[in-house]
């Protein structure tokens, strides 16, 4: 045979016979240190790569972080250090979690992220642009301060959540993953039972799991009782900014989560940020509420303040509420 015919990115590519994968990802110019390689819907370990000769007819998937909606220093003032967040055994000072999606540049979206005081940014995994040199989102992630949450986002099922998860791993990020599995392509509502069967497989494999769900306490309660570090119910549809449409749902969640309960998309602007750190959420991830917004920086510091403040609220403890009024004034002493 005088060369290998090979379906790369669901494009056909000749390679000479013998070709690695690490000799193939050379030829095509690919920077090794950026991507994982799935060969034939297995993943190849890295480790494998100067070794691993490609056969005829294989099918093989390059992949990379890109923008999506995934320890170190934070905004977040002195006296709240000690109110961590914790996710698997990490500790963060930062309640709020950000996209790194739908930026106009990745000047701007590096800018948002550092305004916004976020110690955990999310990435979604998708095949490499082969073109040489094109930049790339994780060059808007600051290694030092902040922890890429790689995300399932686009999987449809169970089975395509739990490769993304173990490719991610391959590319040398941490085990920590946010795992969603969208059930309808309109409503991008996810897929309860599809995001549980995959949630047990990916703890099983060591991972420290963050499920986006619907807002049902039922399968909130089953995804914890797997082994999910932390529950991440919407508050509404992705991108839908139309803010927490279910209160009720998440204080019953919250009543009875032995887990961080994370809101996850719908949020539209600061004060529903607010609302949900008032109710006892132990955080919120956002991205097009940010990214979206006329000002993107503006609404970065916004939504780090916000969150800040609701949390305050929540540890401080409001008033009841009450049908009349009640003086804040003292009666005694009036002049009558």
């Amino acid at each position: 045979m005088n060369e290998l015919r090979l379906t790369v990115n669901g494009e056909k590519r000749a390679a000479a016979p013998g070709t690695t994968v690490l000799g193939l990802l050379t030829a095509m110019g690919v920077d090794p240190a950026r991507v994982a390689v799935e060969r034939n819907e297995d993943v190849v370990p890295r480790k494998t790569w100067t070794e691993a000769a490609l056969a005829d007819g294989d099918k093989l998937e390059i992949v990379a972080f890109v923008g999506g909606g995934s320890g170190g220093g934070s905004q977040a003032p002195a006296n709240i250090d000690e109110d961590l967040l914790v996710l698997g055994g990490l500790k963060f000072k930062s309640r709020l979690l950000v996209g790194t999606g739908k930026y106009r540049t990745l000047e701007e979206g590096r800018e948002a992220i550092r305004l916004s005081g976020a110690e955990i940014v999310t990435v979604a995994l998708r095949r490499v642009d082969l073109t040489p040199g094109k930049p790339n989102v994780l060059d808007t992630i600051d290694r030092k301060r902040q922890t890429i949450l790689p995300n399932t986002a686009g999987c449809y099922t169970a089975e395509e959540a739990i490769r993304t998860c173990r490719l991610a791993r391959e590319l040398g990020i941490a085990d920590l993953v946010k795992l969603e599995v969208i059930g309808d392509e309109r409503t991008l509502f996810p897929d309860g039972a599809a995001t549980l069967e995959a949630a047990r497989v990916l703890v099983k494999d060591g991972f420290t799991v963050l499920p986006y769900c619907m807002d049902d306490p039922v399968l909130a309660r089953k995804l914890e009782d797997v082994g999910c570090a932390a529950v991440m119910p919407l508050a509404a549809p992705i991108g839908s900014g139309l803010g927490i449409r279910n209160p009720y749902n998440l204080r019953i969640i919250l009543e009875h989560a032995k887990v961080p309960i994370i809101v996850d998309a719908g949020v539209g602007t600061a004060s529903d940020a607010a609302v949900a750190m008032e109710l006892g959420c132990a955080g919120v991830l956002m991205n097009t509420a940010i990214a979206g917004a006329r000002d993107p920086l503006m609404m970065a510091e916004a939504m780090r303040d916000a969150v800040i403040a609701g949390r305050r609220a929540f540890r401080a403890g409001r008033i009841p509420r009450k049908l009349y009024a009640t003086a804040s004034s003292p009666l005694d002493g009036l002049i009558e």
